[in-house]
């Protein structure tokens, strides 16, 4: 059982036992929200989420420069949130896993509620 499942566990006395995240746990997590918190790298990250792309063509789809979407992406890459392929003389760069796709498309639908006054799913 991980630290997080274990939080749902109850101890022999019936009460919840709270096993609170591991710091390596938190720490990766802080990082990787704090990497979504810039517009650009969320924005890239969400095209990703739906594809495969290349950097001339997030540079286009997010109006960032091709400098600056190469420095987003090396940090995205850094964190472990994108790979990047080879094809002929273009890097390839897609969402690594189905985590990165979630946690980008679970803060975005979080966003739209807040934006559009929609109520929170029970």
């Amino acid at each position: 059982m991980s630290d997080v499942t274990q939080a749902a566990a109850l101890s022999p006395t019936h009460e919840p036992v709270l096993d609170l995240p591991t710091g390596a746990q938190v720490d990766v997590a802080v990082t990787t929200l704090g990497l979504l918190a810039d517009p650009t790298r969320l924005r890239i990250l969400w095209l990703l989420a739906r594809g495969d792309q290349e950097v001339g063509a997030l540079s286009t789809l997010t109006g960032a420069t091709a400098s600056a979407t190469s420095q987003h992406l090396a940090k995205l890459r850094l964190a472990g949130l994108v790979s990047m392929r080879k094809a002929g003389r273009q890097h390839i760069y897609s969402a690594r896993g189905t985590h990165v796709r979630s946690l980008v498309d679970e803060a975005l639908y979080y966003a739209d509620h807040r934006v559009s006054g929609e109520p929170d799913h029970a």
